[in-house]
This record gives structure tokens, C-alpha cells and sequence, in this order.
């Protein structure tokens, strides 16, 4: 990410960066298994569970009606939040309206990034989302999703932050893909800073999530942290309005460039989008587990 490169990014056009929130809320139990092929100490049989059908409180595993999931996870919540959304392009006028950011008001969304290719970082996020979605039901998890589509418009930045509030998620975690320019390689965590009034009960559980999602990440995903944005993989941000409205420990990743063509060509690539959904998931793990 370069520093003018803004996760939340009110006003950037289509090749700049796109907001790839997604928020992961879990809870996790003394059993063992694993979570796509990611080991988990001492698990029993999991049920996978079907993912969401609706955003908010609705977007939800069905199970939570029936009868209780079981798996190291069972008992627990996530929120995932893919970033951006695949309508935003034609809604101008909505996703730049101005919204609560925490302080201050930033535009409702943006469009994001895409790589030179054309393939879009709302479609990435989303599909990232969804391998995460399946990896943390597998083991018992309640995930909830912040949209269910890759067809919609937003939701605005607050709103995203708001779903996983109104869920008590245990962590949140949106998922996006940065639009710096070529030669800028690499993946890096965004962590809250304290902003007085809103982020001082999550920066410390916020810090723990965020280098849990680094080392695991960088093991499974094989990426290395970038050289161009934070320090050591984790960069730390007081002007996001997704993380300053947020009243849940939560952290934004970066996976990687777009507009990089070494990094383009590992985001396009099923294969290793599986693995960086196995380092998503371990991170989030040993955070909830050690927490």
C-alpha cells in the first residue's frame, strides 16, 4: 500500500484500491481438527455448515436455528468482510455520499482495485471470503458475512463496521487487495491506533488478531510481508473509518498488490488463494483460541 493508497478510499477510481472489508467473528472451544488442512490441537468430528443468505443479523449459518454445531469453533462467531462490491462502479452518486468515519466522514465505499487484466479486487475479496466462510463452519463457527453477493452496492464503510458490532464478534477481519503500483510487492495487516472516544478498548486485542493474521498468512500464503507500507507486515491506522467504528477486535489485509504483476498473478490463481484462505484461518485461530 502506498500512503496514498486508503482502504477505505472515498473517491479512488476503478484502478486504484479497492475496500475489501470482510469481518471474521469465532469463538473457539478446546477441541481439535483442523480447518482446511490448517492443524488445530485436539478436535473432534466437525459439521460443515452452509454459509449466510443475508447481510446483518440475517447473514447467518442456518444452523444457528437448528440444532447446535459442534467443532473446536462451535459456540463462536465470525465476521468476514469482503471488501468493495461487484455494483459499485454504477452508483456514483451512492457509495460517494459521505459517512461517519469515527472523527471525521469519509465516502460511503469505493470501487477498488483491479490487476492489469482486468480482474477486480471486489471479486477477489469475495471469493476469498467465501473459502475463509467454508474453512471456519467446517469447524462449528457461526461466520457472517457482510455481503452475500458480488452484485450490490456497499454497504458504506460504517455499516460493515456496525454488522460486526451488532454481531459481538469475537474478531473481524476485511479482506482486501491493495492498488499501488508496479514493483510494490507484498501483503501487510492494518491495525486500529487509538482514537480517542472510539478505538481504545480494541487496539491491544486489535494488535494480537493482527500478528496472529501476519505470521500465519505469510507461512500458508507463502507471501512476504511488503516492503513499501508499515513495519514488519503490520501497518498501524487511525484514519479508517471500518476500524475506528469498530467496537470488536479487527484488522484489515492487504493480501497483496494488484497492480503488481507478480502479485497479480498469485491473486488470480485458485490454487494459491486456497492457501492464503488457510492462512487467514489459522491466524484468526490462534487468536481466538489464545484469547
Amino acid at each position: 500500500m502506498t500512503r496514498g493508497h486508503d482502504p477505505d478510499r472515498p473517491g479512488r477510481p476503478r484502478s486504484a484500491g479497492l475496500f475489501a472489508m470482510a469481518t471474521v467473528v469465532l469463538l473457539a472451544t478446546g477441541c481439535a481438527g483442523s480447518l482446511g488442512g490448517v492443524p488445530v490441537p485436539g478436535a473432534t468430528a466437525t459439521l460443515p455448515l452452509p454459509g449466510p443468505d443475508a447481510p446483518g443479523d440475517d447473514a447467518r449459518s442456518p444452523q444457528a436455528d437448528d440444532a447446535p454445531p459442534t467443532g473446536p469453533l462451535a459456540g463462536l462467531t465470525v465476521v468476514v468482510d469482503p471488501g468493495h462490491n461487484g455494483g459499485n462502479a454504477d452508483a456514483s452518486e451512492e457509495i460517494n455520499r459521505q459517512v461517519p468515519a469515527g472523527p471525521g466522514s469519509k465516502a460511503c465505499d469505493t470501487v477498488g482495485a483491479e490487476t492489469a487484466d482486468g480482474y477486480p479486487e471486489h471479486a477477489f475479496t469475495w471469493d476469498l471470503a467465501r473459502r475463509v466462510q467454508d474453512r471456519l463452519e467446517t469447524e462449528g463457527a457461526r461466520v457472517v458475512l457482510t455481503r452475500t453477493d458480488d452484485s450490490g452496492v456497499g454497504p458504506c464503510v460504517d455499516e460493515r463496521a456496525e454488522i460486526g458490532n451488532d454481531a459481538e464478534a469475537d474478531a473481524a477481519i476485511s479482506l482486501h487487495a491493495d492498488g499501488a503500483p508496479a514493483g510494490h510487492r507484498g501483503f501487510h495487516v492494518i491495525a486500529p491506533g487509538e482514537v480517542p472516544g472510539y478505538t481504545e478498548e480494541i487496539v491491544e486485542p486489535s494488535m494480537r488478531l493482527a500478528e496472529a493474521v501476519r505470521d500465519h498468512f505469510a507461512e500458508h500464503a507463502g507471501q512476504p510481508p511488503a516492503g513499501y507500507a508499515g513495519d514488519d507486515g503490520i501497518d498501524v491506522r487511525t484514519d479508517l473509518g471500518g476500524l475506528n467504528k469498530s467496537t470488536v477486535p479487527k484488522v484489515f489485509l492487504e493480501v497483496g498488490n494488484m497492480g503488481d504483476p507478480d502479485d497479480a498473478e498469485r491473486l488470480t490463481d485458485e490454487a494459491w488463494r486456497d492457501r492464503a484462505a488457510d492462512g487467514v484461518t489459522a491466524g484468526l485461530v490462534e487468536f481466538l483460541r489464545r484469547d
